[in-house]
């Protein structure tokens, strides 16, 4: 009986023993599977990943390449961009040129030249046009006065400033031609003699026949114009800080080289040179011709 109990458990263990390495054998065998499995997906995943790699490179390459040709283009647009600015900065340089030598063609160079004893001006020069001064603007109602065109709005301005601030100034004398200056300088020497030189010029070498020069008075200073008189005169003082502002500049100041101090003899030269000589404390006649024709193509403005 006990021989039998130690046969049974015998045979159960052997039983048992037999059934795990069966189901150690099974798991064995699925467990290889499921490797050779995962082995041939890793290896498909390393594949794919090389491939991706390849991919990756050729793309970082095309990229590269695209970056490359959009930094060529770039450099390609910045020189044409330069090209047309460059051109386009000449044919502006040409426009200006053009309309600057057209603006100057319709402006007499005449009207920036010296002309006092040494400088001539031809008994044939008259100014293409003039205008007459207002009555309200002249000295001697019952004698017309003419300037050019382009300078009376700055000679009525100065006078009505003059007005406003109590210099109240008048014209006596503006335009003159060649005949007139001759008739003018034959009386002054049948009174003055000789002397008539220093206060007045010949025909042919008068500012006034450039139709840009004007005499100045007032009620009280009369159209006797004696130098000393009107050098104390308010209106001169007034002249002397405000007339530049209109363009109009003194030709013949304190010792100059051609005539007498002449403080009541004002020359149109326009807004921009008459600043200039103000605010360099010179005269018209001591600069230098090529200097002063710069001016000319703004004479009006």
């Amino acid at each position: 009986m006990q021989f039998l109990n130690h046969q049974k458990k015998f045979l159960l263990v052997t039983a048992v023993a037999i059934i795990a390495v069966l189901y150690g054998g099974y798991r064995y065998w699925e467990l290889r599977k499921e490797k050779i499995s995962l082995e041939g997906n890793v290896s498909e995943l390393r594949q794919q990943v090389a491939g991706l790699g390849v991919s990756l490179a050729s793309t970082t390459a095309d990229l590269e390449e695209v970056r490359t040709e959009n930094a060529n283009l770039a450099q390609s647009l910045i020189a044409e961009q330069s090209k047309n600015q460059a051109f386009e900065t000449q044919i502006h340089d040409i426009s200006t040129t053009v309309g600057s030598l057209q603006k100057l063609s319709t402006i007499d160079p005449q009207l920036l030249q010296k002309y006092s004893k040494i400088y001539f001006l031809s008994e044939n020069y008259a100014p293409a046009q003039l205008s007459s001064v207002g009555i309200q603007y002249i000295y001697d109602k019952t004698k017309p006065q003419l300037t050019l065109p382009g300078v009376l709005p700055y000679l009525t301005a100065m006078i009505d400033a003059s007005n406003r601030d109590g210099a109240k100034l008048l014209v006596l004398s503006a335009y003159r031609s060649f005949y007139e200056q001759a008739a003018l300088k034959t009386g002054y020497k049948m009174v003055y003699g000789s002397g008539a030189n220093q206060f007045s010029a010949d025909q042919g070498y008068s500012e006034h026949q450039l139709g840009t020069a004007v005499d100045i008075t007032t009620q009280q200073l009369d159209d006797s114009l004696i130098t000393n008189k009107f050098a104390s005169s308010t209106a001169y003082a007034w002249l002397k800080n405000n007339a530049y502002k209109y363009g109009f500049t003194l030709s013949y100041p304190p010792n100059n080289s051609y005539y007498q101090f002449e403080p009541w003899h004002w020359r149109f030269v326009g807004v921009g040179l008459a600043t200039y000589i103000q605010e360099n404390n010179m005269y018209f006649y001591e600069m230098a011709q090529r200097d002063i024709d710069k001016y000319l193509i703004n004479f009006f403005d």
